[in-house]
């Protein structure tokens, strides 16, 4: 029988009834593969700063810098979408299946929050490992002071320009998440998934599991004057780097804006075109 691509309405009942499945997974399942999707998101963090962090730290070749990442970051979600995973972030879709009525708001929030707390200890563990590696030491130690550059920058986002950054990544990723389904290949889900990542990298937009390494990554190290005095950052600024910042100032409105972004944009929207309206 010859395969063919998904339709969007089709896409739209795929992710239904995949919804089902996935509030449906026991404890262990649910953290066991948000820990696998952590680490797979973490690697892609880790391999794009160590793939462009030379581009980063001069500012006539940052927006290279953000593109040559965005070819390298999207490893990670092809990882969890084929390898196996479970992605907060594109789990953000279950909600067109509650407003379909097949899932219940409280089985949805279960998920997101075993699913959250597993890519938090993902993320966690490549980032305890980086920071111990020795590999920030790459380039002079400028892979590093750029580690600690970006980690700083996130937390000084203020709540709006952090939940707009938000919404917009997750737009973009559960797009990619989307699309992925409609194709009928390896190779297919591979291509679906690489350009719109690209695109969310390389506009700069925030991801709330790529923070819980990127962010985490830069408290472990800021304590490195070589990294510091690199970074050119003011003491002040290396000083307000911390876990309070990074749980309040960056993770708690990037994770409602990639609600947003994924949840009523994406899965949302085509529910009501394609359910509703």
């Amino acid at each position: 029988m010859e395969k063919k691509l998904l339709k969007p309405a089709e896409i739209t009942d795929f992710t239904i009834n995949m919804a089902k499945d996935k509030v449906a997974g026991s404890f262990q399942k649910l953290l066991i593969l948000g820990i696998l999707a952590g680490a797979f998101i973490a690697f892609a963090a880790e391999g794009s700063n160590m793939a462009a962090f030379n581009l980063f730290a001069e500012p006539t070749t940052y927006g290279l810098g953000k593109a040559l990442a965005g070819v390298v970051f999207g490893t990670g979600l092809m990882l969890v979408v084929l390898a196996g995973g479970e992605l907060f972030t594109g789990n953000t879709l279950i909600l067109a299946a509650v407003c379909e009525k097949q899932v219940s708001m409280g089985k949805m929030l279960r998920n997101w929050i075993i699913v959250y707390l597993g890519n938090f200890i993902g993320s966690l563990l490549v980032a305890y490992m980086m920071a111990h590696s020795g590999l920030l030491a790459s380039g002079a130690d400028m892979l590093g002071a750029v580690t600690l550059k970006i980690a700083v920058y996130k937390v000084n986002l203020g709540f709006s320009q952090a939940f707009f950054l938000g919404i917009m990544c997750n737009w973009l990723v559960c797009l990619a998440v989307w699309i992925s389904f409609g194709a009928d290949t390896m190779a297919g889900k591979i291509l679906a998934i690489f350009f719109p990542i690209w695109l969310f990298i390389t506009s700069g937009f925030e991801h709330s599991v790529a923070n819980m390494y990127y962010i985490p990554a830069g408290i472990m190290i800021k304590a490195n004057t070589t990294f510091a005095e690199l970074s050119h950052l003011s003491r002040d600024a290396v000083d307000s780097l911390t876990w309070t910042s990074f749980f309040v100032n960056n993770l708690a409105p990037v994770t409602l804006g990639n609600i947003v972004g994924g949840g009523i944009f994406v899965g949302m929207a085509y529910w009501y075109v394609y359910k509703k309206a």
